[in-house]
């Protein structure tokens, strides 16, 4: 490719862990031993920011603020989603090494972006502890990012673009329509966007489906057809470039991107 620098990968739902189900269990018992009840969809809404933010989101929305108050007394503040934060993380650290498994097709897909050329970096909203753990396991696989930015790590997580600007840094990219950022949350799409980076979101694989790949694959060829396109028209709503089922599909659109910045001559290729 004559422009394309690099891919930056957000990790769970569009690299590892099909259906993005990891942290789902752990957000729910730990709210659960506060006495607040929430759903997985609840867990689910602010997926992809740093999970204490993601903690901090969910106990705002009012029907749980409620519920905080009527069994914790006073308001769901920054101290209650610390008090939450400190169960979760023992509780998604146990169970985050049975997530790491590498979605089909993401193997052949970083083969092929390296034969292209580019690098390959990482963000996510796991910490740095967390990622110790799932690394080798993907290593083991044969994945290793050439960069990696995890929660806390830089002075705002997403939405922002820190994570991104920390990348660029690390990957030596010389402009940001250079750089596609791929993931299956609507915080990691404008992580991207707010970056200048080229976006594409992941319906299938990830947290909007939110079906683990057994799941997925147990669904009727009917089902499937109706669930992707719901899924598609909510990830298009996000204002990503382009919208894929799962990071098989990824090469195609890099091709697209790299032509386009030619046709646009690319004032940044020089």
């Amino acid at each position: 490719m004559q422009h394309l620098e690099a891919v930056v990968f957000d990790w769970a739902g569009t690299l590892i862990d099909f259906g993005s189900k990891a942290p789902m269990s752990a957000f729910v018992e730990s709210f659960l031993e506060f006495g607040v009840h929430i759903s997985v969809a609840d867990a689910r809404g602010p997926m992809g920011m740093a999970k204490l933010d993601h903690i901090m989101a969910i106990g705002q929305a009012p029907h749980i603020a409620a519920q905080w108050t009527a069994a914790q007394g006073g308001v769901f503040d920054k101290a209650a989603a610390e008090r939450i934060y400190a169960v979760f993380v023992p509780k998604n650290a146990e169970i985050i090494t049975d997530y790491a498994d590498l979605i089909p097709g993401a193997i052949p897909t970083i083969q092929a972006i390296r034969a292209q050329g580019l690098k390959i970096g990482t963000t996510t909203g796991y910490t740095r502890d967390l990622m110790d753990r799932v690394l080798p396991l993907v290593k083991a696989q044969g994945f290793e990012p050439d960069s990696l930015i995890c929660a806390m790590e830089t002075y705002a997580g997403r939405p922002s673009p820190a994570m991104m600007y920390q990348t660029f840094l690390n990957l030596q990219i010389t402009a940001s329509a250079h750089v596609v950022k791929v993931d299956d949350t609507e915080v990691g799409i404008l992580e991207g966007l707010s970056a200048g980076a080229w976006t594409v979101g992941i319906a299938g694989t990830g947290n909007v489906m939110g079906l683990s790949e057994a799941e997925f694959n147990a669904l009727t060829p009917e089902e499937r057809d109706d669930r992707l396109d719901e899924a598609r028209e909510i990830v298009a709503a996000w204002g990503c470039d382009y919208v894929i089922d799962s990071v098989a599909e990824l090469m195609p659109v890099l091709e697209d991107i790299d032509e386009e910045l030619d046709a646009l001559g690319d004032p940044d290729a020089d």
